[in-house]
């Protein structure tokens, strides 16, 4: 039971992680094709790229708000708690991915 929802959680977490690091590390590239700061870009990136990791993570939201529904008013206990555990995992890991690029950013000022 409990390997079962780590790979409920883990899936969407390194799923929602490599769409921070990935977006914002080769988003930053085109700072320096136009001669602009890959930090101050790589800073936006990742934080405008956060709500979409979520997305992106939990494969889109309508589905999820169905099953939502479904497990709060058809008494699918199992199905809400699985939607908690995939968005849960999505939003930890976004948050790692902007927390890395944040302490690296950290690393290259001083």
């Amino acid at each position: 039971m409990l390997t079962r929802v780590f790979r409920e959680f883990l899936l969407p977490f390194c799923t929602a992680l490599g769409v921070v690091l990935g977006g914002a590390i080769i988003g930053s590239i085109s700072s320096l094709i136009t001669f602009g700061s890959p930090l101050e870009t790589m800073h936006t990136l990742a934080k405008e790229i956060r709500i979409w990791a979520l997305v992106v993570a939990i494969g889109g939201t309508f589905s999820t708000i169905r099953i939502i529904e479904s497990g709060i008013f058809g008494g699918q206990v199992i199905a809400l708690f699985r939607q908690l555990v995939v968005i849960g995992g999505a939003f930890c890991g976004s948050y790692l991915g902007y927390w890395i690029i944040m302490t690296l950013m950290e690393a290259k000022e001083l």
